[in-house]
């Protein structure tokens, strides 16, 4: 049974994560928290014992750490004996931190597929670009990694599979929703690190239609939804993580993201993007000084940390799913809705980050149990979801379903 948890990273997320460990310490035991400001894994120690989150009495370490020193990581897990990684730093860090996992035998978690500075929206499927290549490893020396463990990615994995095993012989379609109604009172901010949120939309929007991939323009397609809690959104086609594992682990031909956005944000992000400043290509000013117009614009928006204190709103993101059931045409709404106000009150954190935060700790609980520790790499819809779900209803998540028999529980 493995146990003793390191956190890499320090923001929203990370703080999340923190609080949820500790609130199941009794099972997960120590917990670390590194990132390169050992200032901000202080701070989070910090709200994780003002809230008395910890359930056993424990002691809490934070550590200043760049985690693309493979060693370094390495050296850290070591020291710590920590059996199990949870890696909700940036998408850049993720290769780097697979290395240390397997180099030390732990477990590794993440949220998101790998990125290099560099590129954007690369050729699909994307995880075959990066960690499906250490799949044969993993297997072989029987290491444990979920890719993509947080909502979406990770929890609409699990709503996937939870409607093929349970509720369809056929699916045509799945249709991945989410809408945040939330609202930060910023002129403009995004709800998780500008520079990974940018970087999803500059691009081609990648989606998988007729068995196979298709490619748009961000904005270009568009749809509204009476969604539950939320009521009537606009959303639009997006590329997104999911669809690259979905598309290969599932028979399904119709397998689509969509995000809900405002016209603010769409203006202030065409603005953006027209002027050039969502580049991730470097550039040389006047004064000979090299920057990146991406990472400027990170650094004068605000942290989306620090939306939390005043975010007010619900989410709502979930599974459309179409297809057959005993010869019959069926379709049904897997979802979820959270709060950002009790999102905060509970960890001081807003709902985006609720979200996905608490799965990945439900993923190491399940691995710490035995339940999930698949000794090799696997992306959440290969694992059983049902102890995934009921975890995630009693962490915070829970899961309802919506169909022609109406609105209820999922395992009712």
């Amino acid at each position: 049974m493995k146990k003793n948890v390191l956190i890499i990273g320090a923001g929203g997320v990370a703080k999340v994560v923190a609080h949820k460990c500790a609130q199941h310490n009794d099972e997960l035991g120590n917990i670390v928290i590194a990132s390169r400001s050992i200032a901000k894994c202080q701070a989070i120690i910090d709200s994780v014992k003002a809230k008395g989150s910890l359930k056993v009495p424990a002691e809490l370490k934070a550590y200043a750490l760049n985690a693309l020193d493979v060693e370094a990581t390495k050296a850290l897990i070591r020291d710590t004996q920590s059996q199990i990684v949870i890696n909700v730093g940036s998408a850049f860090l993720n290769m780097s931190v697979l290395r240390a996992c397997i180099d030390t035998g732990a477990a590794y978690l993440d949220t998101a597929i790998h990125e290099e500075p560099n590129k954007i929206c690369e050729t699909p499927p994307w995880y075959g670009n990066y960690e499906w290549k250490h799949l044969e490893e993993c297997q072989a020396k029987k290491i444990t990694a979920i890719l993509g463990v947080g909502f979406d990615p990770g929890v609409v994995n699990a709503y996937a599979a939870l409607a093929q095993k349970q509720h369809f012989d056929k699916i045509d379609s799945i249709d991945i929703l989410d809408v945040n109604a939330g609202s930060h009172g910023k002129y403009f901010a995004t709800n998780f690190d500008p520079e990974i949120n940018f970087r999803e939309f500059t691009g081609q929007v990648w989606s998988w239609q007729n068995g196979q991939w298709t490619s748009n323009k961000m904005f270009e397609v568009k749809r509204t939804d009476d969604l539950p809690v939320v009521g009537t959104q606009n959303l639009y086609l997006t590329g997104h993580d999911e669809i690259h594992s979905l598309s290969k682990n599932l028979d399904v031909p119709n397998i689509r993201f969509w995000m809900s956005f405002g016209d603010h944000y769409i203006n202030v992000f065409t603005v953006l993007k027209n002027l050039g400043l969502l580049s991730e290509q470097p550039v040389r000013t006047a004064e000979g000084l090299e920057v990146v117009p991406l990472k400027v614009v990170k650094a004068v928006l605000p942290d989306p940390a620090s939306l939390a204190p005043n975010y007010t709103g619900k989410t709502c993101i979930g599974d459309l799913v179409k297809g057959t059931k005993d010869g019959q045409p069926r379709e049904l709404f897997i979802y979820n809705v959270a709060d950002h106000e009790e999102a905060y009150a509970e960890t001081d954190s807003q709902g985006i980050s609720y979200t996905a935060g608490v799965p990945p700790v439900a993923a190491a609980l399940l691995i710490a149990r035995g339940e999930w520790d698949a000794e090799r790499m696997v992306n959440v819809e290969e694992l059983p979801p049902e102890p995934f779900l009921h975890l995630l209803d009693n962490m915070g998540l829970p899961t309802r379903i919506k169909d022609a028999n109406g609105d209820r529980p999922w395992d009712q």
